[in-house]
């Protein structure tokens, strides 16, 4: 592989050696290691981070390696954003991993091809590695172009990513998404998830992203089948907590890439991705609240 990588590291030293394992197959000329500082409140942890510090640098070929350790606890949204911004300071384009996402080797290579590719073509400002359409159906293209930017595994540019929001303070979302056409009920849901970003209510980072491209109207290729399988959801993790059925999802890898003929956004797929990804979950959460007033009544 031609692209550095930059991997996101913290607490956790069971899925820092998967993860270090795919990376050093890879064998990436330049390695990015960053980890936020332990929290004094959790016991043991300092050892624990100290460990997974020295799995994720075990570099044993021809490679650049720099780090970014935190003596202080940033949390995760101001230290996987920051930690983004110092890769993209030093490099042009380039690969992000966190330590629970389990790459398969043609997600790299994948990885090179497109970042190459839309080097030149600011409207593409992201690149997934994670598919949640459903599986068994035959593309003809390799990837399709969203709205939506996966961060289970994934690369862009530095010229992209400098547009990056971590406070979005003069977003208008409705505008935003008024440029993709996209209905009510779309804005209520990430209008709700907006205000609980700014209000410090969800601690991340991502929401913040696919959410400075819809500033830009900007598009993100997601390969047709799934590249990158999240193995982190356990109570140890920050957000994937619970065994979701996007836990551990198997990957394909991709031998011939096939390049779509237009860059055009497929709203068949975001529609899908919408109703099954983001807004499902919360359909139950709803029915869940509603029988338990029901039965209080």
């Amino acid at each position: 592989m031609t692209s550095p990588i930059l991997f996101l590291i913290f607490n956790r030293p069971d899925t820092t050696t998967i993860v270090f394992e795919s990376i050093r197959a890879a064998q990436p000329p330049r390695l990015y290691v960053a980890a936020d500082g332990t929290r004094k409140s959790k016991e043991g942890e300092e050892e624990i981070c100290s460990q997974v510090r020295q799995i994720a640098t075990q570099v044993d070929w021809p490679c650049e390696v720099k780090t970014l350790f935190r003596d202080t606890n940033l949390g995760c949204g101001k230290a996987v954003s920051e930690a983004i911004t110092w890769f993209f300071k030093h490099e042009e384009m380039g690969i992000i991993l966190e330590d629970d996402c389990l790459a398969d080797q043609s997600f790299y290579g994948f990885c090179d091809v497109l970042l190459d590719k839309y080097k030149n073509e600011k409207s593409v400002m992201h690149i997934g590695g994670t598919n949640f359409q459903p599986t068994g159906t035959l593309f003809e293209d390799s990837y399709y172009f969203s709205m939506y930017s996966h961060v289970w595994g994934w690369a862009s540019w530095r010229d992209r990513w400098t547009k990056y929001d971590f406070f979005l303070e003069s977003f208008d979302l409705s505008q935003a998404l008024d440029q993709y056409g996209q209905t009510s009920k779309v804005k209520k849901y990430f209008g709700k998830r907006l205000s609980q970003v700014k209000s410090g209510v969800i601690n991340t980072w991502d929401y913040q992203w696919v959410m400075s491209i819809w500033r830009y109207h900007g598009l993100c290729i997601t390969p047709n089948i799934n590249l990158v399988s999240n193995i982190g959801f356990n109570e140890q993790a920050t957000h994937t907590t619970s065994n979701m059925r996007w836990a551990k999802v198997t990957t394909s890898p991709i031998d011939t890439i096939n390049h779509p003929s237009i860059t055009e956004r497929s709203t068949k797929k975001d529609d899908y991705t919408f109703h099954e990804v983001y807004y499902k979950p919360s359909r139950i959460v709803e029915k869940i609240k509603n029988k338990i007033k029901s039965v209080l009544r």
